[in-house]
């Protein structure tokens, strides 16, 4: 086996490796009020699925959402950005990393509301179902997961 056949069997791994860190190391910001404990479980949430997470606190939340471009009913309790894409809600980290692997021509997801069994929402064994939304700026929307 030549030495250069050697090097990339040790190499492409690393390489990988080094791929898939920089994909979960995705670093996300979160605008949301100072006293939402929900808000809270979901940024730690975020930091425990390998998300950096850098926290804005605002007394009222709704100018971000709105530069965002996250329509009033897909509204919750803290607004996201990460990589260009609206992030709105209890978004669970795997639709994040579908949106930021897939970039579809969008302007975020979101989960409506807060509801329960959502990442930061929960409360013992109780899921509500609720579904990830994918929107656009023009209005137009697409169930992005099931939940």
């Amino acid at each position: 086996m030549t030495i250069r056949r050697k090097l990339s069997l040790v190499l492409a791994p690393l390489a990988l490796l080094a791929c898939v860190q920089n994909a979960t190391a995705a670093t996300i910001e979160v605008v949301k009020s100072p006293y939402c404990g929900c808000c809270t479980h979901w940024i730690d949430y975020l930091r425990h699925e390998g998300f950096e997470v850098n926290v804005v606190e605002a007394e009222d939340v709704s100018p971000t959402a709105r530069r965002l471009g996250v329509p009033d009913d897909l509204r919750s309790c803290h607004t996201a950005s990460i990589e260009g894409y609206a992030i709105e809600g209890h978004v669970p980290a795997a639709d994040i990393r579908r949106l930021i692997e897939q970039r579809p021509q969008a302007a975020g997801i979101a989960v409506a509301g807060m509801p329960v069994g959502s990442p930061g929402m929960e409360q013992g064994d109780r899921r509500d179902p609720y579904q990830t939304i994918l929107f656009h700026r023009d209005g137009r929307r697409t169930v992005f997961a099931q939940h």
